[in-house]
């Protein structure tokens, strides 16, 4: 046999038995099957086996089994990041004809993609507000098919009763799915809501995170989850994840997983130091309101203390005082220093977005420009000090 074939084809194999805190990455396109009649077995749906790179590894099947658990679900599909996960859940429950509920404060590009991709493949969509159980009510129809669900709500961070939705959803006979990339798992237990009265547990049929945030913990990993704990709902979601391509590569699964054993201390650290800061904000006069579901004045505080466990993401708003223009509110957010202008959060470095809520809302709740903080694993002292330095050029000419 020549070199070129014996670099390929040498019958070494490792033993077995070796064990390690970090699981095997595994990376591959094809697969190799022992023989044609195991190759014609292998059922790409149950993770029985393996059949091609895209349908999974060792490494991805891993990071789905935690991932389900984090949730408390049964079955996990992974998706490239937290959007392709929400288009995931779309395609598997919405076809022409249907219709699409959405909270009126719902992930920017949600909502983009109910008024894109979904208008164009015959989805019609609606909004309703979350805080209102029965404006869900009256919102449903006999065509709806799925109901979006956030706790809180992006950027302006109210928390609703979902308990109280989910049960309105469920007695029209309706698919709930809950973005609970905020509670990243630890703080909220979608499928775990409480009772529904009758002694049935109630709880949402799809948690959807983006693995992107808390999970990864780094900034540098886009990826999203989808966890269920009905085996006909996996499957449909599988479905799609097969006719799509949708899949994701060896390596940010590896990331992932080295991360998650950190993960909720990274998370208690960050929900303590955003508490404090929360708590700061409330006493400046820069401020009208500070919209974090852990203190008492923020919308859904109560329902937050209620259905969580007494903890949360390192992720605030303030509403900057109305006296102040969107340009001096630009002009704070420059001045930061260790506040990092960025999209996303849960990483390590703290990052600060200036919002217009005319841009966001039909129906803007408050005046005034919204500011949202994401705290990283900065001295508190120092955080403080840098929004105080900041809030002077609010009042310099």
């Amino acid at each position: 046999m020549k070199r070129a074939t014996r670099i390929l084809h040498d019958p070494y194999t490792p033993p077995a038995g070796f064990d390690a805190p970090q699981p095997g990455v595994y990376k591959a396109s094809t697969v190799f099957f022992p023989n044609t009649q195991a190759m014609r077995e292998r059922n790409w749906m149950d993770k029985s086996g393996y059949t091609y790179g895209l349908h999974g590894t060792p490494t991805t099947f891993t990071l789905e089994e935690r991932i389900s658990n984090l949730e408390g679900g049964t079955y996990c599909t992974l998706a490239p990041s937290g959007l392709a996960a929400i288009v995931m859940v779309d395609l598997a429950f919405l076809k022409a004809g249907d219709h699409l509920l959405l909270p009126d404060n719902v992930y920017g590009p949600s909502l983009v993609t109910a008024k894109g991709l979904l208008r164009d493949l015959g989805v019609s969509y609606s909004t309703y507000d979350p805080m209102q159980p029965a404006s869900l009510r009256a919102a449903l129809t006999d065509k709806t098919r799925l109901v979006w669900l956030e706790a809180p709500g992006s950027v302006t961070m109210e928390f609703p009763p979902l308990d109280e939705l989910v049960m309105i959803a469920k007695e029209a006979g309706v698919v709930t799915a809950l973005d609970n990339t905020w509670a990243a798992g630890l703080a909220l237990c979608g499928f775990d809501l409480g009772d529904d009265g009758h002694g049935n547990a109630l709880g949402v049929d799809v948690v959807m995170q983006a693995l992107t945030k808390y999970p990864s913990g780094g900034g540098d990993v886009l990826m999203g989850s989808i966890v269920t704990r009905d085996a006909d709902l996996h499957a449909q979601i599988q479905r799609v994840h097969m006719y799509t391509g949708i899949g994701v590569a060896a390596n940010d699964a590896e990331l992932l997983l080295r991360s998650l054993p950190s993960m909720t201390v990274r998370y208690q650290t960050q929900f303590e130091q955003a508490l404090a800061l929360a708590q700061w904000c409330e006493n400046r006069a820069e401020f009208s309101a500070v919209l974090y579901p852990t203190l008492e004045k923020s919308p859904g505080h109560v329902h937050w203390k209620r259905l969580c466990n007494g903890t949360g993401a390192g992720l605030f708003s303030v509403l900057v005082d109305a006296r102040y223009s969107a340009q001096q509110v630009d002009r704070f957010v420059d001045a930061l220093k260790l506040f990092k202008i960025g999209y996303s959060w849960g990483g390590p470095v703290s990052l600060v977005v200036p919002y217009d809520l005319k841009e966001m809302r039909a129906k803007p709740a408050w005046q005034g420009t919204l500011v949202r903080f994401s705290l990283g694993f900065e001295a508190l002292e120092d955080l403080q000090a840098d929004i105080e330095q900041a809030l002077k050029t609010l009042v310099s000419p």
